[in-house]
């Protein structure tokens, strides 16, 4: 198969790469580096079924260029739109981040998409698009009312793909993605952690009082659900939590775990409340129950993919510190 990546540089996007390529695929990605590193790419870079180029497809006319660029004369079979903005606390911040790295690179991939021929799009959304809910979220749950910009550009960007697949698209797959983590990650909470815990703190700052509790999946195991999705779903619009069937972890656990394999003994001094910023979810019931009637489970609960988690982020600083 031939894939077009955007984000590709990315947390995500540079480990789907690796994979589609030891597989035996040929892979084109876009990057503008605002997220991602050029050294998530070493690997890709070294095999000749893998191209690049680099744009901020923000920019539809730079999208459209890019894309032609990488599609030649043949489009890919599938495009993975995994280029947006994936911190939610600098969205808060600044909103403009969420509209122009998330709504903008989507609408762009749209257009890029129709510029080369490419007929199906897979996109990278989020657990944010349901707000603060108490009821179970299963995809089919509404009204959607995110509380966040990082939730409103994403469940904005649903709606574009929505309409282009009734014109433009043959297929749209839409991944609702739970917390991701693993190596290669560039925030969110265990690495925030590490980067603390590397300046050898007197106490580990945490945000809220430790008792917000999520769904964690190991980005291996999140890449493996997608491959699994896109070749077992026919529908014409397919939309998918992918999380753990477990219940979530709490931050306490996480942050404990990066203490114990970085820092053992470092106290732990939370900042108080039920959140860690304003548009943070504390904690939310997450079915993934359509996605295991599909024929797919992940092998390990949260609290065993935060663990395993920690081991690689743990293993990542401290190469950094050998180099």
């Amino acid at each position: 198969m031939r894939h077009l990546i955007t984000g590709v540089a990315g947390f995500v996007g540079s480990q789907l790469a690796d994979v589609l390529l030891a597989a035996g695929d040929d892979v084109a990605g876009v990057d503008d580096f605002s997220l991602g590193k050029r050294e998530h790419l070493a690997t890709a870079r070294q095999n000749p079924r893998f191209r690049f180029v680099e744009a901020d497809i923000s920019d539809t006319g730079r999208a459209v260029a890019a894309f032609r660029e990488l599609a030649g004369e043949t489009a890919p079979d599938i495009i993975w739109h995994l280029a947006a903005n994936s911190d939610i606390a600098a969205g808060v911040a600044d909103p403009s981040i969420d509209f122009t790295r998330t709504l903008s690179t989507t609408f762009a991939t749209i257009e890029g998409a129709k510029a080369i021929g490419a007929r199906a799009i897979a996109f990278s959304s989020t657990s944010a698009v349901y707000g603060e809910a108490d009821k179970l979220l299963t995809e089919d749950v509404g009204p959607l009312l995110p509380i966040s910009s990082y939730g409103a550009a994403k469940l904005a960007s649903e709606a574009l793909l929505s309409a282009a697949a009734e014109s433009a698209l043959d297929r749209i797959w839409i991944f609702r993605f739970p917390n991701v983590i693993g190596p290669r990650s560039t925030h969110g909470a265990l690495h925030d952690f590490a980067g603390r815990l590397a300046g050898r703190p007197t106490a580990l700052r945490v945000l809220g009082d430790g008792s917000q509790t999520k769904p964690y999946l190991h980005v291996a195991e999140l890449i493996e659900a997608m491959r699994f999705i896109v070749a077992h779903a026919g529908e014409h619009r397919s939309l998918f939590n992918i999380g753990p069937q477990s219940e979530g972890t709490r931050v306490s656990f996480m942050a404990q775990a990066m203490i114990d394999r970085m820092a053992p003994g470092t106290p732990i001094a939370y900042t108080g409340g039920d959140r860690g910023w304003v548009g943070d979810v504390p904690r939310f019931n997450y079915s993934v129950d359509k996605l295991a009637a599909l024929g797919w489970r992940p092998k390990l609960t949260s609290d065993e993919a935060v663990a395993r988690a920690a081991d690689d982020i743990a293993a990542g600083f401290a190469a950094e510190t050998v180099r």
